[in-house]
């Protein structure tokens, strides 16, 4: 490992490490653009500037580019280098329009930061500026190329890591332009990067498009509850609306990036029908009023239909601690019946992937960018989980073979996939031979059992595809207190009456019940057939934990308080006439308190608790963390088997 000293701190780093990444190991910041974490050195910027005081290399050197090596003395102080840093920054400085105070990216801009840290502050360009005209790319990225530094990371990205071929670098000498041939949405799923990626305010989110600044945010590390994949984000609210998302670090998940679906799907989270208080046959109560409405009516389905009338519905949108909650408040019902699924399929799909998951066979993102042979059975990739796609690309990029075995239904599905692949009809048509790190990944099209032991025995990792951000533990938890679907119970024609927890139930599924409650953040089919809503916590508005795809817990924490955002809000509502606790349609609660709430009401013994028995180690868990690995063996959700 070589060893070098920079600015007289000593330091040890592994082959292959820049000097610029080595000074940050030590927590010695030099200035950079184009280079970042994820895409790599490209020398394009010259901000990077330190002095080779002694060594194989001596002068004034760019520290991205030049790689570390033993006996290297490395000054970033050196008045060579400063001059260098300073110059270089007045230079990309001349065209800028130094419209900070106008600029989205103001408060989170890598420009404005380096520019105040080199010591340029003085503008001695009296010239006209170079301008140039903006482009419409789409309703969710605002196009300001009169910022622009000539950094590269944008199409780097979008060409290399995406696979976009929409967007692209034109032009020559000091007329670069960064953008489409014509003005036009951006076609690839992951553009959105191009936000995070830009060290100026040429690509910023229009959606939250002057809203706010970097520091009148509420953020907290959460996780993103659009797929199973379990990406990890910063949601940035203010005012009790959810404005952007931005993608933060995980390189065993997601690395730096997110998908579009990720970032911009907030409209839901903003809706002004969400339910925001209780409500019993269509009018408002009080929370111990609508609570004690369902204990009754529970109680007279019990004595009406008997055992197993009454149908308590999950889903894997529901965090873990009210997942872990739902067994206990079906058994504290004489009527009661657990299903974590509404359909039959998909329950029997999800049980069969996590009981072939464990230490040894799952993969991660992780593992699929560093597979050398990869299978997809079944996928609409760029459906079920976007970021899969992106990650199987990184492996095709350095050479990994893609093999798709699809039904003819979904061959079409394919085409806008960034990889080139190879469909074949069967594992037999795919040689594993030589291959040492082999990934399969099963979606919602193919996920059958002589498919997946061919893969295990070939020594293949495996990869699920799930609907929800807590499939995997909703799974786990029915198979081992052996529950079915609500399709199944429903054929039976018992269930009288249906409790949905942030289950999506389809309308039809209603006739005939005589009594639907419904807990739920979204205006949802339940919600509107339900004769009392409670309504639950968004994900940024509570703390909780997902189980993603691979098995990996990982929590998420509150970002914002619940209640109507105060835009759009009507003003007899704001500010409040009457002085009270809670703020206006900020009357809900996280589901799991609700979840116990109504368990306390049935006659519940001691404290209810979310995560007890083997989910109890999680409750240190933290939002910054990795995550934790669950699976089923020995599974005891309340600490023992029954």
């Amino acid at each position: 490992m070589p060893k070098l000293i920079i600015d007289e701190i000593a330091v040890e780093v592994a082959e292959g490490i820049s000097v610029l990444e080595a000074a940050q190991s030590v927590g010695i910041p030099i200035p950079h653009f184009c280079w970042h974490p994820a895409l790599g050195k490209a020398g394009a910027c010259r901000v990077c500037a330190v002095k080779m005081l002694d060594g194989p290399v001596k002068g004034v050197q760019m520290s991205c580019m030049l790689q570390a090596q033993d006996g290297m003395v490395v000054s970033t102080t050196d008045p060579e280098a400063v001059a260098m840093r300073r110059q270089v920054i007045e230079w990309l400085m001349l065209n800028h329009p130094h419209d900070c105070p106008v600029c989205d990216e103001g408060g989170e801009c890598q420009l404005q930061d380096f520019t105040i840290a080199g010591g340029h502050s003085l503008r001695r360009y009296t010239g006209k500026k170079r301008t140039y005209v903006n482009q419409y790319l789409g309703p969710f990225i605002e196009h300001e190329m009169n910022r622009c530094i000539q950094c590269y990371r944008c199409v780097r990205f979008y060409q290399q890591f995406a696979g976009g071929t929409d967007f692209g670098v034109m032009g020559s000498a000091d007329r670069i332009y960064f953008g489409r041939a014509e003005d036009g949405q951006l076609q690839s799923p992951f553009s959105g990067n191009l936000v995070d990626l830009c060290p100026t305010g040429v690509f910023t989110d229009k959606t939250a498009r002057f809203r706010a600044r970097y520091w009148d945010y509420d953020m907290a590390s959460s996780i993103c509850p659009h797929c199973s994949l379990g990406c990890n984000t910063f949601p940035a609210a203010r005012y009790r609306e959810l404005l952007k998302i931005i993608g933060r670090q995980n390189d065993a998940v997601n690395g730096w990036f997110i998908c579009d679906r990720g970032r911009f799907t907030n409209q839901a989270v903003n809706d002004p029908e969400r339910p925001r208080s209780p409500q019993v046959d269509g009018a408002k109560r009080q929370w111990d009023e609508a609570i004690d409405s369902l204990l009754l009516r529970i109680g007279e389905i019990g004595d009406s239909w008997g055992p197993g009338s009454l149908a308590v519905v999950g889903s894997g949108r529901l965090s873990l601690e009210a997942l872990s909650l739902l067994h206990r408040l079906s058994k504290s019902m004489t009527a009661g019946s657990l299903c974590y699924f509404v359909k039959e399929e998909e329950a029997q799909r999800n049980e069969i992937a996590v009981s072939y998951l464990n230490e040894s066979t799952s993969a991660s993102m992780a593992d699929v960018q560093k597979a050398d042979l990869i299978v997809i059975i079944g996928c609409s990739l760029l459906d079920e989980g976007p970021m899969m796609a992106f990650a199987v690309r990184q492996a095709w990029r350095n050479g990994a073979r893609i093999f798709l075995i699809a039904p003819d239904s979904m061959a079409g599905e394919q085409k806008d996939l960034p990889f080139t692949w190879t469909g074949v009809t069967s594992f037999a048509e795919i040689s594993f031979e030589g291959m040492k790190r082999p990934v399969v990944i099963c979606g919602s099209g193919g996920t059958g059992s002589v498919e997946i032991s061919s893969a295990v025995e070939y020594g293949a990792k495996l990869a699920f595809l799930f609907s929800g951000p807590n499939d995997f533990a909703a799974a786990t938890l029915s198979r081992h207190h052996g529950t079915t679907s609500l399709t199944r119970k429903l054929a039976d024609k018992k269930i009288k009456g249906i409790i949905a927890v942030e289950s999506d139930i389809p309308a039809g599924f209603f006739d005939g019940i005589e009594c639907v409650a419904a807990l739920d953040w979204r205006n949802t089919d339940a919600v509107k057939a339900a004769h009392i809503v409670l309504p639950t916590t968004a994900w940024v508005e509570m703390d909780g934990i997902y189980v993603n795809n691979e098995g990996r817990a990982q929590r998420f924490n509150k970002v914002m308080t619940p209640g109507l955002p105060i835009k759009g809000l009507d003003p007899s509502l704001h500010p409040p006439r009457h002085h009270t606790a809670i703020v206006p349609g900020g009357d809900s609660r996280p589901a799991w308190r609700v979840i116990a709430d109504i368990i306390t009401g049935l006659g519940a013994e001691g404290p209810v608790e979310p995560l007890g028995g083997r989910w109890q180690r999680l409750r240190q868990l933290e939002a910054e963390g990795g995550g934790l690995a669950i699976f089923a063996e020995g599974f005891a959700e309340d600490g023992r088997k029954d």
